[in-house]
């Protein structure tokens, strides 16, 4: 597992060009698009130990890619290793991400619907919807079970004197059968700094944002409430090195029985200016 992780690493540095966070959390969205024509990449890693089961390491190898000012679209390639057990690819999602209002305003709404095509293995933990709970990470690794899903988010953020405050709604329908199932994560995050240094450093404190976010499960269609449901709480440190890559961690603790007791999450990512028009030129 150490190995399949030092490997992501690696491939991810190889590909640096530069760095720009576009969020301050991992499970939680803002109302920040990705700029038209610039193309980030980026690795999504969780770890855990589920009480019962087996460590595992998950990655979602992310591809953002901003189309106009007011849509970005993603392509997320999922995989897991799990000790004891194997390594499998889980599918992929597809997401788009929409924004009506262009200017700012007091409360920033973006519309997101996701397609995703994963199994029963897929351990990326993108969000938590429904009754999911440590107990889905007990069984052996399968691809037999199949995961055609539709997910919709309503994304509201807002900017205050340097803050974000992020809320999400969020549904989600297996394709194949299954009631509606909900969640929501919540967010809050400021950089330590927001004047530049007059110093170019990749220590400044303008480089870091420190934030939190929580999210969870909210039922389904007919058992809507907390009531069998898993919670997670954590803060979320990230680090934008000038010229180099964005670096995000964040240590997740489970808020009850049905969650899994610890998490930890850490993220690397590029951005590429205006690909299409450099590769044109070149």
């Amino acid at each position: 597992m150490r190995r399949v992780l030092r490997a992501c690493f690696f491939t991810m540095l190889a590909l640096v060009c530069r760095a720009h966070a576009q969020e301050y959390y991992f499970v939680t969205y803002s109302h920040e698009m990705e700029e038209p024509e610039n193309l980030e990449i980026a690795a999504k890693n969780v770890t855990g130990a589920p009480k019962g089961g087996n460590a595992f390491a998950a990655t979602a190898l992310e591809f953002e890619y901003g189309v106009k000012t007011w849509w970005t679209t993603e392509l997320y390639l999922d995989g897991q290793s799990t000790a004891g057990e194997s390594t499998l690819f889980t599918g992929f999602r597809w997401e788009n991400r929409l924004r009506p209002l262009l200017r700012e305003h007091w409360i920033n709404p973006i519309l997101y619907f996701e397609f995703e095509d994963i199994n029963g293995a897929d351990k990326a933990l993108l969000e938590v919807v429904g009754h999911d709970s440590r107990t889905d990470f007990l069984g052996r690794n399968s691809r037999i079970e199949k995961k055609p899903e539709t997910e919709f988010k309503l994304i509201l953020s807002s900017n205050f004197r340097g803050w974000n405050v992020s809320e999400n709604v969020i549904a989600e329908k297996n394709l194949s059968g299954g009631a509606w199932e909900f969640g929501y994560a919540w967010g809050a995050g400021r950089p330590l700094a927001l004047a530049a240094s007059a110093k170019r450093c990749s220590f400044c404190r303008e480089n870091f944002v420190l934030g939190g976010e929580m999210y969870g499960g909210l039922g389904e269609r007919h058992s809507f409430g907390l009531q069998d449901t898993s919670h997670y709480l954590g803060p979320v440190l990230t680090w934008n090195i000038p010229s180099g890559p964005a670096l995000r961690f964040s240590p997740n603790f489970g808020l009850n029985r049905n969650s899994n007791g610890f998490l930890f999450r850490f993220m690397i990512s590029y951005e590429i200016d205006q690909i299409f028009s450099k590769l044109r030129r070149n």
